[in-house]
């Protein structure tokens, strides 16, 4: 190496870990990264292809038991393994004949969710969320074959919980194990447009909530927790955990804080991300469709019981928000303790953070990717991917 290229690499080093030094100072002792003086820098990472050729990939998570293999989930209903940078020659499951059929265009149904249980390397459990061939929601558990770990068992399927759909859309779909070993479930306010059968403040019906159930107990095919906040009280559905959401297309712990990111896709002007720190109780109201983002609907009057959104963007930057996760994996410690989401649309990516004053701040981190962003995961060592809707898996990586 000559001296003027070692002169270079020198000054790259000490300017890359200012950077990582800028995002670590405000740890808090010796604990996760929860505030920063400076925002990521998007020119230390991009995104780099792991995987391609699936039909309309939905989502991508990991099992938990030590096998780094990533789990994709296509609309359809099929569930592929990808190990080692490539996709195992038969589907893990395949549930495409029970379904909804959402044939070759525009669907906002289908298989549209995949969670494994935290005990998943013991018990071989695993939980779906899709619509049937009625359009309505169905959650489901399944259990890894017993003598095959690449393969699920397709006759181990037991329905948990089902919700009938008026309409096609808004079905939510994400499913997720919160740090307090529960069973979190996303579903939108039923579908049309501006929620017209009221379910999001109606705390009786399961739509328009996220809901928390109990699947580790002995109960079949399931516990409501005692602290859920309509649980006896009269007052709502037991299985509900939060309201007044319209069609919440992902949300995620975080896997240092367990604080809870909800991103809620919006109407016609605005698109939001909700925050719910982890020693929050339940029965959080969103707004919808009272509230759009930070603005009025339906003729409704702010009042303190919604909970502001801690972004938003209006859909001259996009018009349908995908949610993301808080990186802490370690490949990037740039990132650390920063929140990404993107658009559907526009294909942006955000990132969102809080200062040290304790202040959130948000900004797009990459304009434009060109991809349709139909979700975000993580792999067991919490490192990001991005999914494309047109069949591509992509992983934030370190810029050369």
């Amino acid at each position: 190496m000559g001296l003027v290229a070692m002169q270079k690499r020198v000054v790259f080093v000490i300017c890359w870990l200012l950077v990582a030094l800028a995002a670590t100072v405000s740890a808090q002792g010796d604990g996760p990264i929860t505030t920063r003086s400076a925002p990521p820098d998007p020119a230390q990472v991009r995104l780099v292809e792991v995987a391609s050729g699936f039909e309309r990939p939905l989502y991508v998570t990991h099992a938990g038991d030590g096998s780094d293999r990533l789990f994709v989930v296509e609309q359809a209903g099929r569930i592929w393994i990808l190990q080692d940078g490539e996709r195992l020659q038969t589907p893990f499951l395949d549930l495409s004949n029970i379904v909804t059929d959402v044939g070759q265009g525009y669907s906002e149904q289908g298989l549209l969710g995949l969670a494994f249980h935290p005990d998943y390397a013991d018990n071989g459990r695993f939980f779906v969320n899709y619509t049937d061939r009625s359009g309505n929601t169905a959650i489901a558990e399944y259990r890894v074959s017993a003598d095959n770990p690449d393969r699920a068992d397709p006759g181990s399927g037991q329905i948990l919980l089902t919700a009938e759909q008026p309409y096609p859309n808004h079905n939510g779909g994400q499913l997720a194990f919160g740090p307090d070993g529960n069973l979190y479930i996303g579903l939108g306010d039923g579908g049309s447009g501006g929620d017209p059968q009221g379910n999001a403040q109606n705390t009786w019906t399961l739509l328009g909530k996220i809901l928390r159930i109990d699947v580790s107990g002995a109960a079949v095919p399931y516990l409501t927790p005692l602290d859920n906040p309509f649980g006896g009280s009269g007052l709502g559905a037991s299985e509900v955990w939060a309201y007044g959401l319209r069609n919440p297309w992902r949300f995620s712990f975080d896997r240092a804080t367990g604080d809870l990111y909800i991103a809620d896709v919006g109407q016609d002007v605005m698109e939001e991300v909700n925050f719910q720190p982890a020693d929050a109780p339940g029965g959080q109201n969103y707004g919808w469709n009272r509230r759009e983002g930070i603005y009025s609907y339906a003729g409704g009057a702010d009042s303190p019981r919604y909970v502001t959104p801690v972004a938003t963007y209006e859909h001259n930057q996009g018009c349908s928000i995908t949610g993301g996760y808080v990186y802490r994996g370690e490949a990037l410690p740039d990132l650390q303790g920063v929140y990404f989401y993107g658009d559907w649309c526009s294909g942006n990516v955000w990132s969102l953070w809080r200062n040290e004053a304790g202040e959130w701040q948000s900004s797009i981190f990459w304009p434009n990717t060109g991809h349709a962003i139909s979700s975000f995961g993580e792999d067991e060592a919490g490192e990001l991917y991005l999914v494309d809707y047109a069949g591509g898996i992509y992983r934030f990586e370190a810029a050369e």
